[in-house]
Protein backbone atom coordinates (compact mmCIF):
# COMPACT_ATOMS: atom_id res chain seq x y z
CA UNK A 1 0.00 0.00 0.00
CA UNK A 2 1.30 3.41 -1.05
CA UNK A 3 2.03 6.06 1.51
CA UNK A 4 -0.55 8.32 -0.15
CA UNK A 5 -3.64 5.72 0.10
CA UNK A 6 -2.47 5.28 3.40
CA UNK A 7 -3.08 8.44 4.34
CA UNK A 8 -6.61 8.96 3.07
CA UNK A 9 -7.98 6.37 5.61
CA UNK A 10 -5.55 6.45 8.71
CA UNK A 11 -6.29 10.38 10.08
CA UNK A 12 -10.17 9.81 9.66
CA UNK A 13 -10.28 6.22 11.47
CA UNK A 14 -8.47 7.35 14.53
CA UNK A 15 -10.34 10.51 14.42
CA UNK A 16 -13.32 8.64 14.23
CA UNK A 17 -12.15 6.28 16.91
CA UNK A 18 -11.49 8.94 19.52
CA UNK A 19 -14.42 11.21 19.27
CA UNK A 20 -17.13 8.63 20.85
CA UNK A 21 -14.81 8.49 23.86
CA UNK A 22 -14.82 11.88 23.81
CA UNK A 23 -18.57 11.71 23.31
CA UNK A 24 -19.30 9.30 26.11
CA UNK A 25 -16.38 10.38 28.79
CA UNK A 26 -16.55 14.00 28.63
CA UNK A 27 -19.31 15.60 26.46
CA UNK A 28 -21.96 13.53 28.43
CA UNK A 29 -20.65 14.85 32.14
CA UNK A 30 -20.89 18.90 30.27
CA UNK A 31 -24.94 17.86 29.05
CA UNK A 32 -25.83 16.33 32.44
CA UNK A 33 -24.76 19.29 34.50
CA UNK A 34 -26.20 21.84 31.93
CA UNK A 35 -29.45 19.83 32.29
CA UNK A 36 -29.59 20.07 35.86
CA UNK A 37 -28.61 16.04 36.75
CA UNK A 38 -26.71 16.23 40.61
CA UNK A 39 -22.33 15.62 40.94
CA UNK A 40 -23.41 12.38 42.74
CA UNK A 41 -25.74 10.37 39.78
CA UNK A 42 -23.32 12.27 37.06
CA UNK A 43 -20.40 10.58 38.54
CA UNK A 44 -21.73 7.37 39.39
CA UNK A 45 -23.95 7.27 36.30
CA UNK A 46 -20.86 8.00 34.09
CA UNK A 47 -18.07 5.91 35.65
CA UNK A 48 -20.28 3.02 34.83
CA UNK A 49 -19.23 3.69 30.69
CA UNK A 50 -16.03 2.59 31.35
CA UNK A 51 -16.86 -0.99 31.61
CA UNK A 52 -17.00 -1.57 27.48
CA UNK A 53 -13.48 -0.82 27.92
CA UNK A 54 -12.90 -2.68 30.88
CA UNK A 55 -14.31 -6.04 29.64
CA UNK A 56 -12.95 -5.23 26.01
CA UNK A 57 -10.90 -8.02 25.87
CA UNK A 58 -13.15 -10.29 26.64
CA UNK A 59 -15.23 -10.29 23.17
CA UNK A 60 -11.95 -8.84 20.97
CA UNK A 61 -11.78 -12.60 19.41
CA UNK A 62 -15.42 -11.99 18.15
CA UNK A 63 -14.12 -9.34 15.89
CA UNK A 64 -11.87 -11.73 14.57
CA UNK A 65 -14.41 -14.82 14.06
CA UNK A 66 -17.66 -12.94 12.46
CA UNK A 67 -16.56 -10.93 9.73
CA UNK A 68 -13.84 -9.06 8.20
CA UNK A 69 -12.37 -5.28 10.30
CA UNK A 70 -13.60 -3.08 7.30
CA UNK A 71 -17.14 -4.60 7.54
CA UNK A 72 -16.83 -4.03 11.53
CA UNK A 73 -15.69 -0.76 11.16
CA UNK A 74 -18.13 0.70 9.01
CA UNK A 75 -20.74 -1.05 10.60
CA UNK A 76 -20.07 0.24 14.34
CA UNK A 77 -19.97 3.91 12.41
CA UNK A 78 -22.89 3.97 10.83
CA UNK A 79 -24.28 2.83 14.57
CA UNK A 80 -22.21 4.95 16.46
CA UNK A 81 -24.27 7.43 14.29
CA UNK A 82 -27.59 6.18 15.18
CA UNK A 83 -26.84 5.94 18.95
CA UNK A 84 -25.98 9.88 18.38
CA UNK A 85 -29.50 10.53 16.72
CA UNK A 86 -31.10 8.65 19.22
CA UNK A 87 -29.42 10.87 22.34
CA UNK A 88 -31.42 13.94 20.35
CA UNK A 89 -34.41 12.39 20.39
CA UNK A 90 -33.99 11.16 24.05
CA UNK A 91 -33.59 14.60 25.32
CA UNK A 92 -37.63 16.25 25.23
CA UNK A 93 -38.47 12.84 27.36
CA UNK A 94 -39.21 13.18 30.80
CA UNK A 95 -37.00 9.90 31.55
CA UNK A 96 -34.55 11.34 29.73
CA UNK A 97 -31.38 10.54 32.08
CA UNK A 98 -32.25 6.96 31.95
CA UNK A 99 -32.96 6.52 27.53
CA UNK A 100 -29.20 8.83 27.32
CA UNK A 101 -27.43 6.56 29.65
CA UNK A 102 -28.63 3.46 28.06
CA UNK A 103 -27.76 4.87 24.47
CA UNK A 104 -24.05 6.07 25.98
CA UNK A 105 -24.01 2.55 27.04
CA UNK A 106 -24.67 0.99 23.53
CA UNK A 107 -22.46 3.92 22.14
CA UNK A 108 -19.62 2.72 24.67
CA UNK A 109 -19.57 -0.63 23.82
CA UNK A 110 -19.60 0.30 20.04
CA UNK A 111 -17.04 2.60 20.69
CA UNK A 112 -14.75 0.05 22.47
CA UNK A 113 -15.21 -2.25 19.80
CA UNK A 114 -14.81 -0.25 16.88
CA UNK A 115 -11.44 0.28 18.67
CA UNK A 116 -10.66 -3.37 17.98
CA UNK A 117 -11.73 -3.45 14.62
CA UNK A 118 -9.44 -0.32 14.01
CA UNK A 119 -6.29 -1.32 15.71
CA UNK A 120 -6.44 -4.86 14.00
CA UNK A 121 -7.42 -3.49 10.24
CA UNK A 122 -4.00 -1.11 11.03
CA UNK A 123 -1.45 -4.63 11.76
CA UNK A 124 -3.32 -5.74 8.36
CA UNK A 125 -3.32 -3.23 6.29
CA UNK A 126 0.22 -2.03 6.87
CA UNK A 127 3.98 -3.69 7.38
CA UNK A 128 5.16 -3.42 10.60
CA UNK A 129 7.63 -0.93 9.37
CA UNK A 130 4.73 1.45 8.26
CA UNK A 131 3.15 0.67 11.41
CA UNK A 132 5.81 2.16 13.28
CA UNK A 133 6.04 5.09 11.03
CA UNK A 134 2.02 5.90 11.38
CA UNK A 135 1.81 5.34 15.36
CA UNK A 136 2.33 9.07 15.66
CA UNK A 137 -0.31 10.16 13.50
CA UNK A 138 -2.70 7.65 15.40
CA UNK A 139 -2.12 9.48 18.62
CA UNK A 140 -2.03 12.95 17.37
CA UNK A 141 -6.01 12.51 14.92
CA UNK A 142 -7.18 10.74 18.17
CA UNK A 143 -6.25 13.16 19.90
CA UNK A 144 -7.48 16.18 17.70
CA UNK A 145 -10.97 14.16 18.61
CA UNK A 146 -10.59 14.58 22.04
CA UNK A 147 -10.17 18.28 21.29
CA UNK A 148 -13.04 18.63 18.72
CA UNK A 149 -15.58 16.43 21.62
CA UNK A 150 -14.39 17.67 24.75
CA UNK A 151 -13.48 21.90 23.33
CA UNK A 152 -14.92 22.52 19.90
CA UNK A 153 -18.57 20.69 20.71
CA UNK A 154 -18.86 22.12 24.72
CA UNK A 155 -18.02 25.57 23.03
CA UNK A 156 -20.58 24.75 20.34
CA UNK A 157 -22.96 23.86 22.73
CA UNK A 158 -22.51 26.68 24.41
CA UNK A 159 -22.95 29.52 22.48
CA UNK A 160 -25.94 27.90 20.85
CA UNK A 161 -27.54 28.12 24.12
CA UNK A 162 -26.49 31.18 25.42
CA UNK A 163 -27.99 32.37 21.87
CA UNK A 164 -31.09 31.25 22.19
CA UNK A 165 -32.12 30.46 25.40
CA UNK A 166 -32.74 27.15 24.91
CA UNK A 167 -30.41 24.99 26.48
CA UNK A 168 -32.13 21.44 25.32
CA UNK A 169 -32.15 22.47 21.72
CA UNK A 170 -28.65 23.40 22.02
CA UNK A 171 -27.66 19.53 22.99
CA UNK A 172 -29.81 18.18 20.48
CA UNK A 173 -28.25 20.01 17.47
CA UNK A 174 -24.79 18.94 18.63
CA UNK A 175 -26.20 15.26 18.62
CA UNK A 176 -27.57 15.68 15.60
CA UNK A 177 -24.18 17.16 13.88
CA UNK A 178 -22.30 14.54 15.34
CA UNK A 179 -25.35 12.04 13.90
CA UNK A 180 -24.37 13.12 10.45
CA UNK A 181 -20.56 13.58 10.87
CA UNK A 182 -20.79 9.61 11.83
CA UNK A 183 -22.66 8.96 8.98
CA UNK A 184 -20.52 10.71 6.35
CA UNK A 185 -17.89 8.75 8.26
CA UNK A 186 -19.33 5.74 7.60
CA UNK A 187 -20.00 6.08 3.70
CA UNK A 188 -16.43 7.53 3.25
CA UNK A 189 -14.84 4.90 4.62
CA UNK A 190 -16.86 2.03 2.59
CA UNK A 191 -14.66 3.82 0.10
CA UNK A 192 -11.58 4.52 1.22
CA UNK A 193 -10.43 1.93 3.87
CA UNK A 194 -8.21 -0.73 2.43
CA UNK A 195 -9.53 -4.38 2.15
CA UNK A 196 -5.71 -6.83 2.83
CA UNK A 197 -6.18 -10.48 1.65
CA UNK A 198 -5.49 -11.18 5.50
CA UNK A 199 -8.92 -9.37 6.59
CA UNK A 200 -11.53 -12.08 6.68
CA UNK A 201 -13.27 -13.94 9.68
CA UNK A 202 -11.03 -16.18 11.33
CA UNK A 203 -11.55 -20.14 11.74
CA UNK A 204 -13.85 -20.80 14.34
CA UNK A 205 -12.25 -22.93 16.68
CA UNK A 206 -13.99 -24.95 19.64
CA UNK A 207 -11.09 -23.84 21.73
CA UNK A 208 -11.41 -20.08 21.71
CA UNK A 209 -12.66 -20.10 25.40
CA UNK A 210 -9.96 -22.47 26.24
CA UNK A 211 -7.23 -20.42 24.50
CA UNK A 212 -8.58 -16.98 26.19
CA UNK A 213 -8.41 -18.83 29.54
CA UNK A 214 -5.07 -20.20 28.73
CA UNK A 215 -3.67 -16.38 28.21
CA UNK A 216 -5.19 -15.08 30.87
CA UNK A 217 -4.02 -17.60 33.30
CA UNK A 218 -0.42 -16.74 32.00
CA UNK A 219 -0.91 -13.61 32.53
CA UNK A 220 -2.08 -13.84 36.31
CA UNK A 221 1.09 -16.32 36.54
CA UNK A 222 3.46 -13.52 36.07
CA UNK A 223 5.80 -13.58 39.12
CA UNK A 224 4.94 -10.19 41.29
CA UNK A 225 1.05 -10.26 40.10
CA UNK A 226 -0.41 -9.00 42.94
CA UNK A 227 1.82 -5.57 43.50
CA UNK A 228 1.70 -5.12 39.29
CA UNK A 229 -2.09 -5.57 39.62
CA UNK A 230 -2.06 -3.13 42.46
CA UNK A 231 -0.05 -0.63 40.50
CA UNK A 232 -2.17 -0.94 37.90
CA UNK A 233 -5.56 0.04 40.10
CA UNK A 234 -3.86 2.04 41.94
CA UNK A 235 -1.62 4.94 40.17
CA UNK A 236 -4.50 6.68 39.04
CA UNK A 237 -6.48 6.36 42.21
CA UNK A 238 -6.82 10.16 43.24
CA UNK A 239 -7.29 11.46 39.26
CA UNK A 240 -10.30 8.55 38.43
CA UNK A 241 -11.72 10.78 41.02
CA UNK A 242 -10.80 14.21 40.69
CA UNK A 243 -11.52 13.88 36.62
CA UNK A 244 -15.24 13.07 37.88
CA UNK A 245 -15.65 16.14 39.47
CA UNK A 246 -13.06 18.89 37.28
CA UNK A 247 -15.90 19.69 35.06
CA UNK A 248 -19.11 20.30 37.18
CA UNK A 249 -16.77 22.03 39.27
CA UNK A 250 -15.90 24.62 37.04
CA UNK A 251 -19.60 24.60 35.86
CA UNK A 252 -21.14 24.91 39.29
CA UNK A 253 -21.63 28.74 40.24
CA UNK A 254 -19.65 30.50 42.86
CA UNK A 255 -22.14 30.24 45.51
CA UNK A 256 -22.36 26.38 44.96
CA UNK A 257 -18.11 25.86 45.65
CA UNK A 258 -17.79 25.92 41.42
CA UNK A 259 -16.07 28.49 39.44
CA UNK A 260 -19.29 29.37 37.66
CA UNK A 261 -17.67 29.24 33.91
CA UNK A 262 -19.89 29.20 30.99
CA UNK A 263 -20.05 26.29 28.74
CA UNK A 264 -18.42 27.70 25.70
CA UNK A 265 -15.50 28.73 28.77
CA UNK A 266 -14.80 25.35 29.92
CA UNK A 267 -14.77 24.22 25.82
CA UNK A 268 -11.78 26.51 25.60
CA UNK A 269 -10.09 26.03 28.96
CA UNK A 270 -10.71 22.45 29.76
CA UNK A 271 -11.51 20.94 27.04
CA UNK A 272 -8.87 22.77 24.31
CA UNK A 273 -6.30 24.29 26.45
CA UNK A 274 -6.06 21.57 28.82
CA UNK A 275 -5.66 18.44 26.06
CA UNK A 276 -2.94 20.29 24.18
CA UNK A 277 -1.25 21.19 27.42
CA UNK A 278 -1.87 17.36 28.26
CA UNK A 279 -0.51 15.99 24.89
CA UNK A 280 2.26 18.04 25.53
CA UNK A 281 3.28 16.46 28.91
CA UNK A 282 3.19 12.83 27.51
CA UNK A 283 5.32 13.86 24.81
CA UNK A 284 7.75 15.44 27.41
CA UNK A 285 7.37 12.19 29.22
CA UNK A 286 8.31 10.05 26.44
CA UNK A 287 11.02 11.77 25.65
CA UNK A 288 12.46 11.72 29.23
CA UNK A 289 11.76 8.15 29.68
CA UNK A 290 13.39 7.49 26.44
CA UNK A 291 16.14 9.08 28.07
CA UNK A 292 16.30 7.94 31.40
CA UNK A 293 14.32 4.86 31.71
CA UNK A 294 11.16 4.02 33.54
CA UNK A 295 13.21 3.02 36.91
CA UNK A 296 15.02 6.04 37.50
CA UNK A 297 11.96 8.50 36.19
CA UNK A 298 8.83 6.60 38.09
CA UNK A 299 9.35 8.43 40.99
CA UNK A 300 9.62 12.28 39.56
CA UNK A 301 6.69 11.23 36.90
CA UNK A 302 4.55 10.39 39.74
CA UNK A 303 5.46 13.27 41.82
CA UNK A 304 4.75 15.51 39.00
CA UNK A 305 1.23 13.63 37.95
CA UNK A 306 0.26 14.12 41.65
CA UNK A 307 1.37 17.53 43.32
CA UNK A 308 -0.48 19.72 40.62
CA UNK A 309 -3.73 18.42 42.27
CA UNK A 310 -2.91 21.50 44.83
CA UNK A 311 -4.26 23.22 41.90
CA UNK A 312 -7.80 22.22 42.45
CA UNK A 313 -7.16 22.88 46.41
CA UNK A 314 -6.49 26.80 45.19
CA UNK A 315 -9.06 26.89 42.69
CA UNK A 316 -12.06 26.09 45.29
CA UNK A 317 -10.62 28.22 47.96
CA UNK A 318 -10.14 31.65 45.75
CA UNK A 319 -12.55 30.70 42.76
CA UNK A 320 -10.87 33.14 40.85
CA UNK A 321 -13.17 34.70 38.08
CA UNK A 322 -10.12 35.14 35.60
CA UNK A 323 -10.73 32.58 32.59
CA UNK A 324 -7.06 33.11 31.63
CA UNK A 325 -6.25 31.97 35.30
CA UNK A 326 -7.98 29.62 35.31
CA UNK A 327 -7.04 28.10 31.84
CA UNK A 328 -3.04 28.49 32.99
CA UNK A 329 -3.95 26.60 36.40
CA UNK A 330 -5.73 23.57 34.36
CA UNK A 331 -2.86 23.60 31.71
CA UNK A 332 -0.59 23.54 35.14
CA UNK A 333 -2.44 20.13 36.21
CA UNK A 334 -3.09 18.55 32.85
CA UNK A 335 0.43 18.82 31.67
CA UNK A 336 1.78 17.43 34.62
CA UNK A 337 -0.96 14.58 34.52
CA UNK A 338 0.24 13.87 31.01
CA UNK A 339 3.91 13.85 32.07
CA UNK A 340 3.21 11.44 34.49
CA UNK A 341 0.57 9.16 33.10
CA UNK A 342 3.47 8.39 30.54
CA UNK A 343 5.10 6.16 32.78
CA UNK A 344 2.10 3.95 33.31
CA UNK A 345 1.52 3.47 29.95
CA UNK A 346 5.77 2.28 29.92
CA UNK A 347 4.83 0.01 32.54
CA UNK A 348 1.98 -1.84 30.67
CA UNK A 349 4.36 -2.32 28.45
CA UNK A 350 6.94 -3.72 30.47
CA UNK A 351 4.29 -6.12 32.11
CA UNK A 352 2.95 -6.90 28.65
CA UNK A 353 6.35 -8.13 27.27
CA UNK A 354 6.60 -10.28 30.58
CA UNK A 355 9.74 -7.96 31.62
CA UNK A 356 12.21 -9.61 28.72
CA UNK A 357 10.00 -8.48 25.72
CA UNK A 358 9.61 -12.44 24.83
CA UNK A 359 6.06 -12.78 26.15
CA UNK A 360 4.26 -14.96 23.17
CA UNK A 361 0.87 -13.24 24.59
CA UNK A 362 2.52 -9.68 24.45
CA UNK A 363 -0.50 -8.59 22.43
CA UNK A 364 -3.26 -9.89 24.71
CA UNK A 365 -1.87 -8.92 27.98
CA UNK A 366 -1.34 -5.75 26.87
CA UNK A 367 -5.02 -5.76 26.22
CA UNK A 368 -5.85 -6.86 29.68
CA UNK A 369 -3.50 -4.20 31.37
CA UNK A 370 -5.53 -1.44 29.70
CA UNK A 371 -8.54 -3.63 30.87
CA UNK A 372 -7.05 -3.21 34.53
CA UNK A 373 -6.34 0.28 33.41
CA UNK A 374 -10.10 1.05 32.74
CA UNK A 375 -11.05 -0.48 35.53
CA UNK A 376 -9.12 1.67 37.94
CA UNK A 377 -10.94 5.12 36.49
CA UNK A 378 -14.34 3.04 36.88
CA UNK A 379 -14.34 2.17 40.46
CA UNK A 380 -12.82 5.33 42.46
CA UNK A 381 -15.01 7.61 40.30
CA UNK A 382 -18.32 6.16 41.14
CA UNK A 383 -18.51 7.86 44.34
CA UNK A 384 -16.31 10.74 43.73
CA UNK A 385 -19.48 12.47 43.12
CA UNK A 386 -21.19 11.58 46.66
CA UNK A 387 -18.32 11.89 48.20
CA UNK A 388 -17.80 15.58 47.15
CA UNK A 389 -21.38 16.48 48.05
CA UNK A 390 -21.04 15.63 51.48
CA UNK A 391 -17.14 17.43 51.89
CA UNK A 392 -17.96 20.38 49.49
CA UNK A 393 -15.11 21.30 46.89
CA UNK A 394 -12.48 22.42 49.12
CA UNK A 395 -12.26 19.68 51.12
CA UNK A 396 -13.14 16.91 48.38
CA UNK A 397 -9.69 18.45 46.56
CA UNK A 398 -7.99 17.86 49.54
CA UNK A 399 -8.65 14.47 49.89
CA UNK A 400 -7.97 13.89 46.33
CA UNK A 401 -4.04 14.92 47.07
CA UNK A 402 -3.99 12.21 49.73
CA UNK A 403 -5.56 9.65 47.75
CA UNK A 404 -2.18 9.72 46.07
CA UNK A 405 -0.89 7.75 48.32
CA UNK A 406 -1.72 4.63 47.18
CA UNK A 407 -0.06 5.51 44.24
CA UNK A 408 3.05 5.74 45.81
CA UNK A 409 3.11 2.40 48.18
CA UNK A 410 1.65 0.71 44.91
CA UNK A 411 4.95 2.02 43.00
CA UNK A 412 7.16 0.86 46.09
CA UNK A 413 6.57 -2.75 45.53
CA UNK A 414 6.65 -3.05 41.93
CA UNK A 415 10.06 -4.18 40.55
CA UNK A 416 11.36 -2.43 36.93
CA UNK A 417 14.19 -3.73 35.40
CA UNK A 418 17.38 -0.98 35.24
CA UNK A 419 16.91 1.04 32.34
CA UNK A 420 14.02 -0.15 30.99
CA UNK A 421 12.22 2.12 28.50
CA UNK A 422 15.59 3.61 27.54
CA UNK A 423 16.05 4.12 24.15
CA UNK A 424 19.38 2.22 23.94
CA UNK A 425 18.00 -0.68 26.26
CA UNK A 426 18.03 -3.85 24.26
CA UNK A 427 14.98 -5.09 26.54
Amino acid sequence: MNRISTWRWIPTLYFAQGLPYAVVMTLAVVMYKNLGVGNAEIALATSWLYLPWVIKPLWSPLVDLLGSKRGWIVALQFLIGAAMAMVALSLPGPRFLQATLAVFWLMAFASATHDIAADGLYMLALPPRSQAAFVGVRSCCWRLALIAGQGGLVVLAGWLAERNGQVVQAWRLVFWLLAALFVIAALYHLRALPRPAADRAAPRSATLMADFGAVFAAFMRQPGIARILAFLLLYRFAEAQLLKLVTPFLLDPVAAGGLGLKTQEVGIAYGTVGVMALMAGGLLGGWAIARGGLARLLWPLMVCMHLPNLVFVALAIYQPGSLWLVSAALALEQFGYGFGFTAYMVFMLLVAGGGDGRNPHQTAHYALCTGFMALGMMLPGMGAGWLQQQLGYPLFFAWACLATLPSFAAAALVRIPAGFGRKDDAT
